[in-house]
């Protein structure tokens, strides 16, 4: 009996030797993409055939850049978090202040799918394309 005893004990404490020596796994947020760059799209909208260039920077997760559209320009500031990228283009679209919310994924090196909100009223989605 005592021999079946010590076998539990030993048991438990090589167990708990176990649980207590393995390593512990951080997890690493994903480094975000390089897009830095000039990227360029074009799609319809209710006002028409639009037509971008987007120039971003990347710097940490912080995007900064500039949009150039047939509407108008507007710089713009936002973030990249691994392959997700979102940022904010306030226009003057006709007098009036217009904030337009972009979310997007990055596909590629080369790609990037968009959605954009126009001022809470829906929007587009579109692909942007890197020019090299």
């Amino acid at each position: 009996m005592k021999a079946i005893v010590a076998l539990f004990a030993a048991a438990g404490l090589a167990a708990t030797a176990t649980v207590a020596l393995a390593p512990s796994v951080a997890m690493a947020a994903a480094p975000s993409a390089d897009i830095g760059g000039t990227w360029t799209t074009s799609f319809d909208s209710q006002v028409g055939k639009q037509t971008y260039t987007y120039t971003f920077k990347v710097e940490g997760g912080t995007l900064t850049g500039h949009s150039k559209s047939n509407l108008g320009e507007s710089d713009l500031k936002g973030t990249v978090d691994g392959d997700k990228v979102t940022f904010v283009e306030n226009l003057d679209y006709q007098g009036q202040p217009l904030a337009i919310t972009y979310t997007g994924q990055i596909v590629s090196a080369d790609e990037i799918k968009f959605k954009r909100d126009v001022a809470g009223q829906g929007g587009e989605e579109f692909t942007a394309t890197r020019q090299k």
